[in-house]
């Protein structure tokens, strides 16, 4: 530690500018004026106490080292920074750009300042590691006998996949779409993530010898148990795809999309790739039912394709701006958070709820009819589209947790809905009928505390085995589970496995 008085020096944060709004929603580029070093960037990593318990690194689901990196960027030693980060992170260009930053919230700086800025750190970090050539392939020493195929190329997939070519095993990555990264790269906007930052560590995996294999769907193309058939182990790194639904009124409408379906074909826009669903906001009034980080990106991205208007909606209240008391120092807290999609335009409804969609069949119209008073000039479409949702206040109820509030019932018009109300499981229909493994009770894949399956020799990990999580937390999982098939390989012909560890955040250590 430089200077134990660097916190008392400098007491403000200093974010990231970003570019005038009404110059980025002409362009999908990241929203950022700045990134990497700037001139502001070592006097703010100043700002770490390098306290004695650093509760950041408990925070941080991959463990990473925060106050050794963060002293490394104040003396701008970049290369000793890269190293350090990237024994614990695969991909902190990701994480130092999507994730919500659990690690800050558990800053003791933050108890009364405003916390270090360790994702900006590490985004530099990595952003400098790339520029200066310092990030290179690191393929094995020594290359063992065994094969192992990956499911999935989101975070869990990859970072267990490159960790395991690491440790000398021949790695095959399965992908069904036609361009590798998962949600990373066709679910989270390029405005957000560039893409070219998936393409550089792909090229990196390639060359320290992970194969990879696009437009193969695993239990399609190649069926499950014949998989299994040709591979030591496998890994199943699907993701959580299977979107959850809303059971009211008006569903069947045209119109009515989940995000997934939306978010996808604007990214494959920009790149030139096929479209899936050809779903456009342009010239229309957007509603979005959902108003977590997906619903965020589906305000943006509605905003830059010409949206008419957009209208974020939120069953729960507002959250606060400072923290709660039930959820106390160095827990997450769940506070408002302006996005930058937020700062772009529309509005968001808090303690909202949906009623029923309007459209132009006879139970619509009847609806219709009978909230005239509400949807006054409202005109339905003759072709079974949706035109509109009704929708209703809300406030905390003493028998359940919402009720509605009588009297604020009200219609907003609508051409193109989206459901942003998160994933229930993984899309386990083959897997389970060609490689029978056991399910958990909300449909996630089974798995004991070393990420094994039911199935010998088949593992699971990130949001497959977990459920819908963090992209910290996948890579998280990839790593960990990438240690126990590893452990796995190597005692495969003995009588006896070793005892299960407990797998969670601990980072997997392979030799250089």
């Amino acid at each position: 530690m430089g200077d134990p008085r660097g916190f008392l020096k400098v007491r403000t944060r200093r974010e990231l500018a970003e570019r005038p709004v009404e110059q980025r929603i002409k362009d999908w580029f990241d929203v950022h004026a700045e990134s990497g070093l700037q001139s502001w960037t070592t006097e703010q990593a100043a700002r770490c106490m390098d306290c004695g318990t650093p509760f950041c690194m408990t925070g941080c689901p991959l463990g990473n080292l925060i106050p050794e990196f963060n002293d490394l960027v104040r003396q701008e030693q970049w290369e000793d920074a890269y190293q350090r980060l990237s024994l614990t992170n695969n991909f902190p260009e990701v994480t130092g750009r999507i994730c919500p930053a659990l690690c800050e919230q558990a800053c003791v700086l933050g108890i009364h300042q405003p916390p270090t800025m360790i994702k900006n750190d590490e985004c530099t970090i990595i952003d400098q590691a790339w520029d200066l050539d310092y990030v290179k392939p690191m393929p094995p020493q020594r290359l063992t006998d065994q094969t192992v195929a990956v499911v999935g190329s989101g975070p869990a997939g990859l970072s267990a996949a490159q960790q395991l070519t690491r440790a000398g095993h021949t790695v095959v990555v399965y992908e069904k779409d036609d361009a590798l990264g998962g949600l990373m790269r066709y679910g989270i906007p390029n405005f957000k993530l560039e893409k070219t930052l998936l393409d550089r560590r792909v090229k990196q995996m390639e060359a320290e010898g992970t194969r990879f294999e696009t437009g193969v769907e695993i239990g399609k193309d190649i069926s499950w148990d014949d998989l299994r058939d040709r591979y030591d182990a496998v890994v199943v790194a699907i993701g959580s795809r299977v979107p959850r639904d809303m059971k009211i009124p008006g569903r069947e409408l045209d119109g009515i999309h989940f995000a997934m379906d939306f978010l996808p074909d604007a990214t494959r826009r920009i790149y030139g790739a096929p479209l899936e669903h050809d779903i456009t906001a342009k010239d229309k009034h957007v509603i979005v039912i959902g108003g977590g980080d997906t619903g965020s990106d589906c305000l943006g991205t509605s905003i830059r394709q010409g949206a008419k208007d957009v209208t974020v909606l939120q069953i729960m209240p507002k959250e606060p701006s400072t923290r709660p008391d039930n959820q106390p120092w160095p827990t997450f807290a769940r506070l408002y958070q302006k996005t930058t999609s937020m700062a772009e335009g529309g509005e968001y409804l808090y303690s909202t709820d949906s009623v029923n969609f309007i459209g132009s069949d006879e139970e619509q119209e009847r609806i219709h009819i009978e909230n005239s008073t509400t949807a006054e000039g409202f005109v339905a479409d003759e072709h079974g589209h949706v035109t509109g949702l009704k929708v209703v206040s809300v406030a905390p109820g003493e028998n359940g947790p919402f009720t509605r509030q009588p009297g604020t019932e009200r219609v907003l018009p609508a051409d193109l809905v989206l459901i942003s109300v998160g994933f229930l499981h993984p899309d386990t229909t083959t897997i389970v009928d060609q490689l029978p493994v056991e399910l958990d009770k909300r449909g996630n894949i089974a798995r004991n505390d070393k990420f094994a399956t039911s199935q010998d020799g088949v593992f699971v990990c990130g949001d497959a085995g977990r459920g819908q999580s963090l992209v910290v937390w996948a890579i998280a999982e990839g790593r960990s589970c990438a240690a126990a098939v590893d452990e796995y390989l190597s005692s495969e012909h003995t009588s006896e496995l070793p005892a299960p560890i407990k797998a969670s955040t601990r980072p997997m250590m392979l030799p250089r």
